[in-house]
């Protein structure tokens, strides 16, 4: 349960860009052990992290709706139809994740495409080309060196820090424990602080063996960015999908969470 707990949430910003940092550090220095996490075919990078948005999403999405709805009901004291529609703007902060990872993974491409240039052993009688792209430059076998931002540091920070904010619910949610309410809730909440595990772990290990700094660096800023942009800015506003409701002031009157 100390992932539900705000010190965790405050300082796991602190504890990546030390990660980025001294990861780093350890990789120019040549002090990392080989170990099979190096290979981009290891199973946890194959089925986890590059299905990153995707596991957080589906773990997400029931539990916030569930959750939301649970203490609209009791603590809130909400009917039926406004409790559903308070399910249905927090689960706004699922379509906002969505378009953040979509623009950002975007953005990335599109930086390392201007920025980089083809490396190809032209075949004998084959006139040199100019590649646009890193797709097309790999369907001619060649090798494409641009500025690669950090899409792993980038999308496992976001993830780890949505996840923090969306569990801090448990601190106000009271199910009877015998409740088969409770149960679901409870597993999907062990499964998020897994998740939340590995995401950090595959942090480290791309902090210790892929990219340079600058692009690990720039990646983890932008996922924190994104984060602090969205949870300590844009959802403190009317018009947001606001804050998971234990973080909503009861007597403010510019939520429409208020009684």
């Amino acid at each position: 349960a100390a992932l539900a707990r705000g010190r965790v949430r405050r300082r796991l910003p602190a504890l990546l860009l030390a990660i980025a940092v001294l990861g780093s550090a350890l990789k120019d220095g040549d002090l990392v052990p080989e170990t099979p996490l190096q290979n981009k075919r290891n199973p946890l990078n194959v089925y986890f992290v590059k299905l990153a948005w995707a596991w957080t999403l589906w773990l997400l999405l029931p539990f916030i709706a569930l959750t939301t709805y649970e203490l609209a009901r009791s603590k809130f004291l909400y009917g039926r139809t406004k409790s559903v529609l308070l399910v249905l703007r927090r689960l706004g902060a699922l379509l906002v994740g969505t378009a953040v990872w979509y623009v950002c993974t975007e953005l990335f491409i599109r930086v390392e495409n201007l920025t980089g240039e083809c490396s190809l052993q032209g075949a004998p009688g084959r006139p040199p080309r100019l590649y646009a792209s890193k797709r097309e430059c790999h369907q001619d076998g060649g090798v494409w060196n641009g500025f690669d931002i950090s899409g792993h540091c980038f999308l496992l920070s976001y993830c780890a820090m949505m996840i923090l904010e969306e569990v801090a619910v448990l601190e106000a949610l009271a199910v009877d424990h015998s409740s088969k309410l409770r149960v679901v809730i409870n597993a999907l909440f062990v499964s998020l602080c897994l998740l939340t595990v590995i995401w950090v772990f595959m942090f480290l290990c791309t902090a210790l063996y892929f990219h340079d700094f600058s692009q690990k660096l720039l990646g983890v800023l932008i996922g924190l960015s994104a984060w602090y942009g969205t949870y300590r800015f844009w959802y403190l506003k009317p018009f947001s999908p606001g804050l998971p409701l234990p973080n909503i002031p009861l007597s403010s009157k510019k939520y429409s969470y208020s009684r």
